[in-house]
């Protein structure tokens, strides 16, 4: 009996030293593994496909236009002809591509650091109106207004400079961001405005019908620069060593002539140095 443990012991142990010295690819080797716990921690870079929605509201975007076509002129300061409300919201859907760079800071679970976030696509939208109306103003004249405006603007490139914070879980790290919006925009703008008094009164009138007197003004405010604020949320996956994947979204608002807000989705994948 002794001699057969005896020869089961040498047996094992045998087995354990070849077992040792076989190649790493035969042991299931061949692509690095994932630690338990990642570490996000240094510089990352990536790029990103996006598709993505801009609500662009026109509706007083030329009133600042026409305030200066009717400044100082009675039925200007009567009505407030130039507040009319003549151009409408739109909205645009388009995809586009860019890239990401930023740092992250690790305790343990907790993640948190800066990100430049960029996106060349296109969000192009346009809108126009006009309005009419007829006043007995001043007495005994009649005068007839009418307005008109039309606006256009064209997105090309936007993106955010964020801060976000994130806790790690396994290999995934879901995140939230705020920061900046910053953006290039061309923005084309016009405004017509057309009066005319006609004497209606039974008296000989003091003044001569005056008109139709027509005046344009208009704005091309093109390479524009756009701000505004961002603010979203997405999770990073790492895939093997520091290569991982990312799905967010992100919504952004932009003050400008035409206020700007747009909604994206967003798929990409970086490398972590």
């Amino acid at each position: 009996m002794r001699r057969v443990l005896l020869a089961a012991v040498i047996v094992g142990t045998a087995g354990a030293a070849q077992a040792a010295d076989m190649p790493d690819f035969l042991r299931g080797s061949l692509v690095p593994a994932v630690a338990a716990r990642p570490n996000w921690q240094g510089v990352y870079v990536g790029g990103q496909a996006s598709y993505g929605a801009a609500d662009m509201d026109f509706t007083n975007s030329g009133q600042d236009l026409l305030k200066k076509l009717l400044n100082n002129i009675d039925v200007e300061q009567q009505f407030n002809i130039s507040s009319w409300p003549l151009q409408q919201k739109t909205n645009t859907q388009n995809s586009g591509f860019g890239g990401f760079f930023g740092y992250n800071a690790q305790w343990t679970d907790v993640v948190a650091g800066v990100e430049l976030n960029s996106i060349h696509g296109k969000f192009f939208n346009s809108s126009s109106g006009s309005q009419a109306r007829t006043f007995f103003f001043p007495s005994d004249y009649q005068t007839t207004a009418n307005v008109s405006s039309s606006s256009s603007m064209n997105i090309r490139d936007y993106g955010s400079l964020r801060v976000r914070g994130g806790y790690a879980w396994g290999c995934f790290l879901p995140y939230l961001f705020g920061g900046v919006a910053l953006g290039q925009a061309d923005i084309n703008r016009r405004a017509d405005a057309t009066l005319f008094y006609q004497y209606v009164g039974t008296q000989i009138p003091r003044l001569p019908n005056i008109g139709p007197s027509s005046h344009s003004l208009t704005d091309d405010a093109n390479a524009h620069f756009i701000y505004g604020y961002s603010g979203g949320l997405g999770v990073d996956m790492m895939l093997v060593a520091n290569l991982f994947v990312r799905a967010e979204w992100e919504y952004m608002r932009f003050t400008a002539p035409v206020d700007t807000t747009i909604n994206t989705v967003r798929a990409g994948i970086g490398y972590k140095f």
